[in-house]
């Protein structure tokens, strides 16, 4: 836990940190990119768990793979509304991104197509699996990846993960922060989940940071870490622990920035 001493200096580095890089200019690199691109809300919502779901391996990797598939939706939610498996199949064939195959994809999408089938939308889907006694979105997040992967046979793949696994979880709860939270980045088109209830899309990044703010002092980057990392977050900015995700990943990737002087700023 940061000894409150420093939380008010790891306070007024975070803000300054957000009001500086939580802008639209600086989206590039991010899969992100390819959500906004997009002005309904449903295609939102498809592209978004494909580009999530593919964040992982080097980035000119990710944005190369979900352009290639996006590309092939056009619409995403139209697509999946319109398509059959045998199509879905077809359509994916010889797709490949590290570990994740063409045929992975198209059960994915199909059990996106499935959910929005059943429920009308991927936030409708997710939000049959809530409960209001739930204090984080993970109970829900669990049956909504089970109803995603439910033609990927009888456990995770390399899109979606099996929660109750004890994975981190990135890509799933990066998706819920693109969904959920909205400010001049995260596009937040689903209104029915409540953004305080967000869990850290935990990256090995992200867990060095927390680690050096003394946020946490385990040793592995799994879900039980997530959510000690989210308590900290949520000591800080209480209706909105994900608030500087995005900033604090620009840490990684942008040239002009030093991760050594934000640290040094929290102390």
């Amino acid at each position: 836990m940061i000894c409150p001493d420093r939380s008010a200096a790891t306070r007024e580095a975070l803000e300054a940190l957000y009001r500086k890089y939580n802008r639209r200019e600086f989206v590039h690199p991010d899969p992100l990119e390819f959500v906004l691109s997009y002005e309904d809300s449903g295609d939102r919502e498809i592209a978004g768990l494909v580009a999530s779901s593919l964040a992982y391996g080097r980035v000119a990797q990710i944005l190369k793979s979900v352009r290639s598939v996006l590309e092939r939706m056009v619409r995403p939610e139209r697509f999946l509304r319109r398509t059959t498996a045998a199509e879905l199949e077809k359509t994916f064939e010889g797709f490949k991104h590290r570990f994740t195959t063409g045929e992975e994809l198209a059960a994915m999408l199909l059990g996106a197509k499935t959910a929005l089938d059943r429920y009308g939308s991927l936030e409708r889907c997710f939000v049959e699996g809530m409960s209001e006694t739930d204090e984080t979105v993970l109970p829900a997040l669990t049956r909504f990846a089970a109803a995603i992967n439910v033609h990927c046979g009888c456990g995770g793949t390399s899109l979606v993960p099996k929660v109750e696994a004890g994975s981190a979880c990135k890509r799933l709860n990066l998706y819920l922060r693109w969904m959920v939270r909205k400010d001049e980045v995260d596009p937040g088109d689903w209104e029915s989940v409540a953004r305080e209830k967000l869990v850290v899309p935990l990256d090995t990044h992200m867990f060095r940071i927390a680690r050096a703010l003394g946020m946490t002092t385990r040793l592995q980057a799994d879900a039980r870490t997530a959510s000690e990392i989210t308590a900290e977050f949520r000591r800080i900015a209480p209706g909105d622990p994900v608030k500087y995700d995005f900033a604090l990943t620009r840490l990684g990737i942008r040239s002009d920035t030093n991760l050594d002087e934000f640290l040094a700023e929290c102390a």
